[in-house]
C-alpha cells in the first residue's frame, strides 16, 4: 500500500478483504475494508456500508477474472469513492488466486495526472503480491491451528500416559510383596516355592520395565517443553476457548456413584499396606469401625484415591516410623477418613502446589523415587465425586503423634449417602 503511494502516486488506496474464502463466481462475498492508506483519508472511504459491499460482489462476479480489472464505472465509485469525480485516474481491481475471491483494491491517482499502461501493469503485479500474501497468511493460519491441535492431543496422551503408569506402580508393588513374603512363609523344597520365586521375578522384570517407561517420559517431556512453552505463551493471547476440564481416564472415573462401604474399600488395601510396611520397618496402625455410614462414591475411584495416599505415606516415612489409617471422622454430612504419618511433613511451600501435576517440592531433591501425580490424581478423582482433601501439616494430634514429629495429616470427606 505504501509503495502505490509513494512508487506510483496513489492518492488513495484502499484494500477490502473477504472474510472468508469464496469462489469468484458465488454471488455473494462479504468484504471487509482492512486497510486504508494513506491514514488521514480514512474518512473518504469509511463509511461504506454493506449493502454497497453486496452490490460490488455481484460487480465482481460478473466482472472479475484472474488479474482482470473492473471497468471504473460510476456505480461501482460511487460505492467505494463517493467524494472522487474524476474516475478516469481511478482502479478497482479484484484479488483472485487460483479461482478464489480474496478481496479487492480500489486505488486512485493523485489529481491532475494518470497512469500509463506500464503503471498500471505495476499495480495490477502489486495485487497479485496481495493475493499471494493473503493465501501465505491462511495456509500459516491453518497450519498454526494443526499445530495447536496437535499439540493438544500430545498433552492429553501424555498426561493419560502419565496417570496410568503412576497407578501401575501401586498393584506391582503389592504383588512384589506378597511374593516375597510367600517366599519366606515356604519352606525349602515345596513346590509352590518355585511359583512365589516367579511372582518375584517377573515383579522385578516389570518394575525395570517401567522404569524404561519414566525415562523415555522425562525425555521427552525435556524435548518438547520449549515447543510447549512457546505454544503455551500463543494460546495466553489468544481468547478462552472455556473447555471444560478433561476428566482423567482412570479407574472409576467412568463409573457411576453408589452407596458403598467404607471399610470394604479399605480393608483389602490395609492387607497389602501391612505387607509393605513391614518390608520396611514401618507399623501401621488402623481404626475401621464396623457400622459406619454409607458414602456416595464409585468404588472404583475411592481405592485409587485411598491406594494413593496410603503409598505416600508408606513410601515417605523412614524406618521405624508409624502409619495411622482411621475412619469416622465427621463434619456436617461428610464422613472423613485420615491418613497420618511420622514422615518428614510438608513445608508450607509445598503445601500450596499439593495436587498439581508433576509437582514433588523438596521431596524431588531426595532419593525417594516419585513422578508428582499421586496426590493430583486422588484429588480430580475425589473432585468428581464432591468430596475434599484436607492436608495438614505437621500432623494433627492423633495416636502416633509426639512432640518431636513433624509427619502429615491427609483426611478424605465425602458426602454421606442419602
Amino acid at each position: 500500500m505504501a509503495l502505490l503511494a509513494q512508487g506510483l502516486g496513489a492518492s488513495l488506496s484502499i484494500l477490502y478483504l473477504t472474510t472468508e474464502l469464496v469462489e469468484a463466481h458465488v454471488t455473494e462475498a462479504k468484504l471487509v475494508p482492512v486497510v486504508i492508506f494513506p491514514e488521514t483519508a480514512a474518512i473518504i472511504g469509511a463509511d461504506t456500508n454493506e449493502d454497497d459491499l453486496n452490490t460490488f460482489s455481484s460487480l465482481v462476479r460478473n466482472n472479475a477474472t484472474d488479474s482482470s480489472t473492473i471497468d471504473s464505472t460510476k456505480n461501482v465509485n460511487a460505492i467505494f469513492l463517493p467524494n472522487i469525480d474524476n474516475i478516469d485516474n481511478q482502479l478497482v481491481l479484484p484479488l483472485v488466486h487460483e479461482n478464489m475471491m480474496l478481496g479487492v483494491l480500489v486505488t486512485t491517482c493523485t489529481l491532475g495526472r494518470m497512469w500509463n499502461e506500464q503503471e498500471r501493469g505495476e499495480i495490477k503485479r502489486v495485487v497479485q503480491t496481495l493475493a499471494i500474501a493473503c493465501i501465505l497468511d491462511q495456509k500459516r493460519a491453518w497450519l498454526h491451528s494443526q499445530l495447536h491441535s496437535s499439540q493438544i492431543i500430545q498433552e492429553k496422551q501424555q498426561d493419560l500416559l502419565d496417570s496410568l503408569l503412576h497407578q501401575f506402580r501401586n498393584p506391582l508393588t503389592a504383588l512384589r510383596t506378597f511374593g516375597k513374603l510367600l517366599m519366606k512363609r515356604l519352606q525349602p523344597g515345596d513346590k509352590n516355592r518355585e511359583v512365589a520365586t516367579s511372582i518375584v521375578r517377573e515383579s522385578d522384570r516389570l518394575q525395570e520395565l517401567l522404569q524404561k517407561f519414566d525415562e523415555v517420559i522425562d525425555l521427552r517431556a525435556s524435548e518438547f517443553a520449549p515447543l510447549l512453552q512457546s505454544n503455551k505463551q500463543l494460546q495466553a493471547s489468544a481468547p478462552s476457548s472455556n473447555s471444560p476440564r478433561r476428566a482423567l481416564l482412570l479407574p472409576g472415573s467412568d463409573e457411576l456413584e453408589t452407596d458403598c462401604d467404607v471399610k470394604d474399600i479399605l480393608l483389602p488395601l490395609l492387607d497389602s499396606a501391612n505387607a509393605i510396611a513391614a518390608e520396611r520397618g514401618l507399623q501401621l496402625i488402623s481404626n475401621i469401625p464396623s457400622q459406619l455410614p454409607l458414602l456416595r462414591a464409585s468404588s472404583k475411584a475411592l481405592r485409587e484415591v485411598f491406594s494413593n495416599i496410603i503409598d505416600n505415606a508408606l513410601k515417605y516415612t523412614p524406618s521405624g516410623g508409624k502409619v495411622l489409617v482411621e475412619a469416622g471422622l465427621f463434619k456436617g454430612n461428610m464422613q472423613g477418613v485420615e491418613i497420618s504419618d511420622t514422615g518428614p511433613g510438608i513445608p508450607q511451600q509445598d503445601l500450596e502446589h499439593l495436587g498439581e501435576r508433576h509437582y514433588r517440592g523438596v521431596q524431588a531433591q531426595t532419593d525417594i523415587p516419585g513422578t508428582g501425580l499421586g496426590i493430583s490424581i486422588a484429588q480430580q478423582l475425589i473432585e468428581q465425586m464432591q468430596g475434599e482433601i484436607q492436608v495438614i501439616s505437621p500432623a494433627i494430634n492423633s495416636v502416633i503423634k509426639s512432640s518431636d514429629i513433624v509427619g502429615t495429616t491427609f483426611i478424605v470427606w465425602l458426602p454421606v449417602a442419602s
